[in-house]
């Protein structure tokens, strides 16, 4: 084939064909560089290394080099390593491999022997024996299987004449047959379902290596049964595993199959153990993030797969749940809003209204926007971390949160629980009533209230977070002062999460009312409440229960005892009576959207537990009063509420938009490394959307710019980099390939002195710099002659102060004299003046136009117009006419000018006319003046020589 018609079959498109066979023609090296598709990549590979067209390492091996350019992580770069043999290895190696397989093989064999002695796990063994897994019956080993033999009849039956075989009943035969076997058999024990398989193991008398054998064992099975998907036996043998040695695998492992059953409360409890025995465990963390997913607190699943993250960032599964779950939150705002009203229920407002009764009855709750989490916390904050009196229950089954289990005293949630006091989530004012306001939850609160303070009966809350001082005297209903003081300091406490605390202050108050015979049944029944909710918080859901109750025998039908009781009942897993509550709950007030939630997740769990007919069971739901139902009109959120609500908006949409911004970014990048830059500009795009304040994102973009050729593009991308950090070399670096890329090398050698100022190490920065000092002047040498000086008119103006007629010097190429202004006020105008002594060779003019000016204006006026032959010019100027007459000046001058913009290039530009420079530093160093030393005039001549 000839070199054109290889070319011509290249540059036709052809169609990728993953499954087909590599054509020949994609056998070559200009296809091979080219193709920019790995997995296309990894197949031609394939065929190369197989030589069914042939052997060809070089090929082979730019192919290989290729393919790690564009994926160096390919499974095709992988090579087979020789599996390591006796020969491979030393003599002292193998002895000593050798040595320790024996040594492990006797250890075992040893083990094995003292373990077989052992009776007593055969004894545990064939405890429960259960039936095949999949068959439908069973037949218990103390039955023989195998019938006995019938015993042979002592005589041989006679043959039957023909007469009887016409007679001989065949069905009746069969019949008979038939009962007899089921006679003889044994009765089949029919397997309607799994066997009771004993949950606990009594291993007491085992020693602690036959136990961890034995729960090893055990857990065993359960990974077979949870590999059968039969997850119910699973979590039997995961029980028998953990009832000899708890371990953390044996945990993860049953929460694992709990939750494929979906019994989401006890797979909460086995991840909460593991996390007790092993904090951060990354297990645990999400199978209790799938757990809190399933029950709808999607807050709680964020933060346990946000720290799942921040071990291990790469963890594929936990960002793809994550960002399911964020999308299911940012789906359920606008579902909220057509659910109805949710209530904020101000939990400490009875215990401080003085109004009477019929008043109390409807300064329960307030209805507030769906938007609006209940309580005026984020909407998955459970009632223990936002610190209400346990009124709040939009998802119950939160850490702490009195929900299921939550009773048990474990260490994880006691950490939880005392976290859940916030200062300033109250404020308790001096009025009739205090009024609880709902602010920001910040955890950590960890101020003490003391009961008895100044004389004065104020107090004011420690840790910063208090705004106002609560009056522990004020007045409460009809009780005393000292049973009002009492009540006051336990809701002050309750407000800092110190439950216990408040409970005692509740108690005492409680059993002084008892002592002093007052007649308030309504005050007690909030005393009552009020304790109820502290044993809510405290996890102590049977004493929560007689509280409530109590406090429902004072005054029946009031809705936080209620509410407080349902949830007790519900924690407990007395789903009946919790369903009695909340239906009770919603007649008297159809607006608590906390109980509806409830009652839909209770339906489920009760039909679940008792079938279609579970409303039979039920207790009697009680018929509330009309004179108890609450009818109120909905009264506009606060500004405190609504201040509440934008802040967390406001976090929200940081949030998402900092995922979303890193999900870009990344994503950019990677196409970067595989040399998509077309689609990386587009991500980094979106990014500035997000943050247009972000410096690295132009930076990347303008690599992205320089490598498409779009150089305008990159520069300005460079600029903007540079305004929100002047200091960037990245930028400084890519807008110099941008400029030379545009051809103005002068800015592009600036920028690149820059980068080398900043640092000398950057050694591509100093092999573009001597590219570009060739180009540069390359580019001057060609532009001299093509572009001669246009002449410039001199006009004279008389009786002009600022304008000077200069005759012409010795060494002026004209005869003419020259015109011009010793006192130029612009760059243009010191241009056009230097430039008329320039043209003519006039050092006398220059050296008067040097004189006339002041020193730190030279950079300004020469930064536009500064190159070699100028510096020389003004160089000669300061020699020969201004030396003589003011050195400091001349001195002055010099200590400014090498500050002006492009010195440094117009230096470097600068070859055969140095010598200038050089007498002149040698002239200047032999003055004496008070002004400057030689030293001085040493370290100037650095800067310029």
């Amino acid at each position: 084939m000839s070199a054109d018609a290889a070319f011509s079959l290249q540059s036709q498109p052809t169609p990728v064909d993953y499954s087909g066979k590599v054509p020949v023609e994609h056998l070559d090296y200009d296809y091979i560089e080219k193709c920019k598709d790995v997995k296309y990549l990894e197949k031609v590979l394939r065929v190369l290394r197989s030589g069914e067209e042939g052997i060809y390492p070089h090929l082979i091996k730019f192919c290989e080099s290729h393919l790690e350019k564009l994926d160096p992580r390919s499974q095709a770069l992988r090579k087979d390593m020789p599996v390591a043999t006796a020969a491979s290895l030393s003599e002292d190696e193998w002895n000593q491999i050798a040595d320790g397989l024996k040594r492990w093989q006797e250890e075992t064999k040893k083990t094995e022997t003292s373990l077989k002695h052992q009776s007593v796990f055969d004894d545990l063994v064939k405890e429960n024996v259960p039936a095949v897994r999949g068959s439908n019956c069973f037949v218990p080993l103390s039955q023989k299987t195998v019938p006995k033999e019938r015993k042979k009849p002592s005589k041989c039956a006679l043959p039957r004449d023909y007469q009887e075989w016409d007679k001989f009943d065949v069905e009746k035969e069969c019949e008979k047959i038939d009962g007899d076997m089921d006679k003889n058999d044994p009765p089949a024990i029919v397997n309607s379902g799994h066997p009771i398989i004993k949950t606990k193991v009594d291993a007491s008398l085992l020693s602690q290596q036959e136990k961890l054998v034995l729960a090893n064992r055990e857990k065993d099975k359960g990974n077979e049964a949870f590999r059968a998907n039969d997850y119910e036996e699973a979590v039997a043998y995961y029980s028998r595993s953990l009832s000899i040695i708890p371990t953390v695998a044996a945990y993860n492992n049953r929460a694992q199959a709990e939750i494929n059953l979906k019994h989401w409360h006890n797979a909460m409890r086995d991840c909460q153990r593991v996390l007790e025995l092993e904090p951060g465990n990354m297990k645990a963390l999400l199978r209790r993030a799938t757990v809190y997913n399933h029950m709808g607190n999607f807050h709680m699943a964020t933060e346990d797969l946000r720290i799942v993250l921040k071990e291990e960032p790469q963890n594929a599964a936990a960002t793809q749940f994550l960002s399911q779950i964020e999308k299911k939150m940012e789906e359920c705002q606008p579902e909220q809003q057509h659910k109805g009203k949710k209530i904020l229920i101000q939990e400490l407002e009875e215990a401080d209204d003085n109004t009477d009764s019929e008043s109390k009855a409807h300064k329960i709750a307030f209805p507030v926007q769906p938007s609006q989490p209940v309580g005026g916390e984020e909407s998955s904050a459970t009632p223990a971390e936002s610190g209400d009196m346990g009124n709040t229950h939009k998802k119950p089954y939160g850490r702490g949160d009195g929900g299921p289990h939550a009773e048990s005293n474990n260490s994880h949630y006691d950490h939880r629980r005392n976290r859940g006091g916030s200062s300033d989530k109250y404020k308790v004012s001096q009025d009739s009533k205090e009024k609880i306001t709902n602010g920001s939850s910040k955890r950590g609160s960890t101020a003490s209230v003391q009961g008895d303070q100044s004389s004065s009966g104020k107090a004011t809350p420690v840790g910063g977070n208090a705004r106002e001082t609560v009056n522990l005297d004020a007045p409460c209903g009809a009780l005393p002062p000292p049973l009002a003081r009492l009540k006051n300091e336990g809701n002050l406490l309750f407000k800092k999460g110190q439950f216990a605390d408040a409970l005692e202050k509740y108690s005492q108050a409680i059993q002084g009312y008892t002592d002093s015979g007052i007649d308030s049944p309504e005050d007690l029944c909030i005393l009552y409440s009020n304790r109820a909710a502290c044993y809510l918080k405290d996890g102590n859901s049977q004493d929560c229960i007689q509280d409530c109750t109590k406090a429902l025998e004072l005054q029946p039908f009031s809705l936080k005892p209620l509410l407080r009781r349902a949830m007790a009942y519900e924690s407990l897993e007395r789903y009946r009576k919790a369903y009695v509550d909340y239906k009770t709950v919603l007649q008297i007030d159809i607006s608590v959207q906390a109980a509806h939630d409830s009652v839909n997740r209770i339906t489920r769990l009760l039909i679940e537990q008792d079938g279609p007919e579970w409303r039979e069971k039920l207790p009697e739901i009680p018929m509330v009063p009309l004179s108890a139902q609450q009818h109120r009109r909905e009264e506009p959120p606060s500004a405190e509420v609504l201040q509440a609500r934008a802040e967390k908006a406001a976090r929200d949409a940081e949030r998402r938009a900092e995922v979303c911004f890193s999900a870009l970014k990344q994503e950019g990048n990677d196409f970067v490394k595989k040399g998509q830059y077309q689609d990386a500009l587009g991500k980094y795009t979106e990014c500035l959307k997000l943050k247009p304040e972000e410096c690295a994102i132009y930076t990347n973009r303008a690599l992205c710019y320089l490598k498409l050729e779009r150089f305008a593009e990159a520069k300005q991308d460079c600029d903007a980099a540079l305004k929100l950090e002047p200091t960037n070399k990245k930028a400084f670096y890519r807008r110099a390939m941008a400029n030379k890329g545009l051809k103005d090398y002068l800015a592009c050698s600036s920028d690149l002195q820059e980068v080398l100022q900043q640092d000398p190490n950057v050694q591509e920065a100093e092999n573009e710099l001597e590219e570009v000092t060739k180009l540069l002047r390359q580019s001057l040498a060609n532009a001299s002659p093509a572009k001669p000086r246009k002449p410039v008119p001199i006009t004279e103006v008389e009786d002009d102060e600022n304008v000077t007629v200069i005759p012409n010097s010795e060494n002026s190429c004209r005869g003419e004299d020259i015109t011009i202004n010793l006192h130029p006020t612009s760059a243009y105008e010191f241009g056009q003046s230097l430039n008329a002594a320039r043209c003519t060779g006039n050092t006398v003019a220059c050296a008067q136009l040097l004189a006339s000016m002041a020193p730190e204006m030279l950079p300004q006026f020469l930064s536009t117009q500064l190159d070699g032959h100028t510096i020389s010019f003004i160089m000669q100027a300061l020699d020969l006419h201004l030396l003589e007459k003011d050195p400091n000046l001349v001195y002055q001058h010099l200590s400014h000018l090498y500050t002006a913009e492009r010195f440094s290039v117009a230096l470097m530009l600068l070859e055969d006319e140095r010598h200038h420079m050089t007498q002149l530093f040698e002239h200047l160093s032999a003055v004496q003046s008070t002004q400057f030393t030689k030293n001085d005039v040493q370290n100037l001549a650095n800067k310029y020589i």
